[in-house]
């Protein structure tokens, strides 16, 4: 009986071992986790596509910064260039062919009116008034002799010893001769005040600014050849200025209005004048009305053809605006201004740019002082494009 061993019986299973058990649970609680894991992964994923789309979108809209125009004083100085031209010039002509015999005023001489310039020869003009005066007195005698042949016929016919017909010829030969008489005097007049012309003198009182001739030199009657204009008289006193006044201040720069002439040749002095008539019409092609400022100039101060600046204070009834140059678009179609409108829009508006400033420059039309203006605008800017707006300042 103690040799005999225990067999257990078929039907009955080997019990579950306390160390199997515990294994089972690690598998499934390791097969959650993955499945959790692999969850948090996919959800991560799936959030970083989402934020990375609303990356991207965000991106693809520009941010832009934006400024408001500054609004320009309507009371200012206006500085605008100009030139100054002789009150009165003109080129001094001869009026009768010739050689020069004799000049005696030169550049810088101050003459008046009626003053001798110049000399002429003028031997042509002398042959042909002897011509003339000799023809004449042969017109004379043959006007006389018919007078005398008309007189004495007219008594004869009283008589009845000569016809009709004779008389009214003898008649007629007088009336022409009397005719020929004036046409040869009307030549004499003529030659003799073209020899007076030899003699040249000066039509006004002024300076001599150029002399274009010497003694001996062939001088051809009026402004062909190649000599021409014997001298240049001007009149300085007083002295033109002419400036071209934009259309914006046309109206304010009126007959009467002081100004202040600066030339560089005379700097920290000031030359004071008036506006004394304007053309009263804007050119198309500069958008600007002419107007000329008497200067006095009795010292002889100024001179024709200087450069000069000419300040206005003039006041401005048009808003104006002034802007940064690199808040503008510098296109074909002309210049254009990015403007953000209250949805984020952009609107290219087009402008009409008045003087420049520098970094500014004057903006005459196009623009509203509340408008939100890109500054830095890119090119490939368009209008109707979503932009957004990163900060908003205000020019100064």
């Amino acid at each position: 009986m103690a040799n005999e061993t225990l067999v257990p019986p078929q039907n009955e299973r080997p019990a579950v071992t306390g160390r199997s058990q515990p294994r089972y649970f690690v598998l499934v609680i390791v097969a959650i986790l993955f499945l959790a894991g692999a969850a948090v992964a996919f959800a991560l994923r799936f959030g970083e596509r989402r934020a990375l789309a609303k990356e991207t979108e965000a991106l693809a809209v520009p941010s832009v910064v934006v400024i408001q125009p500054k609004v320009e004083p309507p009371q200012q100085d206006v500085t605008l260039p100009s030139s100054l031209q002789a009150f009165t010039e003109s080129p001094i002509y001869a009026r009768t062919s010739g050689y020069v015999a004799h000049w005696y005023k030169d550049i810088g001489s101050q003459v008046k009116k009626g003053d001798l310039l110049a000399d002429l020869e003028t031997p042509e003009v002398d042959q042909e008034l002897l011509q003339a005066r000799a023809a004449r007195g042969q017109a004379e005698a043959q006007m006389n002799l018919a007078r005398i042949s008309a007189e004495r016929w007219e008594s004869l016919r009283k008589m009845d010893a000569v016809a009709q017909q004779e008389t009214d010829e003898k008649s007629s030969g007088y009336t022409q001769g009397q005719a020929a008489l004036a046409s040869a005097t009307a030549n004499v007049h003529r030659l003799e005040q073209l020899e007076s012309f030899k003699h040249i003198y000066a039509p006004f009182t002024g300076v001599i600014i150029r002399r274009n001739t010497d003694i001996g030199a062939l001088i051809n009657a009026g402004n062909s050849g190649t000599n021409q204009e014997l001298f240049v008289l001007a009149q300085i006193n007083p002295i033109r200025v002419f400036v071209e006044v934009p259309e914006l201040y046309a109206p304010s720069v009126r007959p009467g209005v002081k100004a202040v002439i600066e030339l560089p040749s005379f700097p920290g002095q000031q030359f004071n004048g008036a506006v004394t008539r304007s053309s009263d019409a804007i050119d198309p092609a500069t958008r600007t009305l002419r107007t000329e400022i008497d200067v006095p100039n009795r010292d002889g101060k100024l001179y024709p053809g200087s450069y000069a600046q000419v300040h206005f204070g003039v006041s401005v009834a048009a808003l104006r605006l002034s802007v940064p140059v690199n808040a503008l678009l510098f296109r074909a179609e002309g210049p254009r201004a990015a403007v953000v409108d209250a949805n984020g829009k952009i609107h290219l508006k087009a402008v009409t740019i008045g003087r420049d400033y520098g970094t500014d420059v004057e903006v005459l039309g196009g623009l509203d002082a509340g408008d939100s203006i890109v500054l830095n605008p890119s090119d490939s800017l368009e209008d109707g494009q979503t932009v957004n707006v990163v900060k908003a300042t205000t020019h100064s």
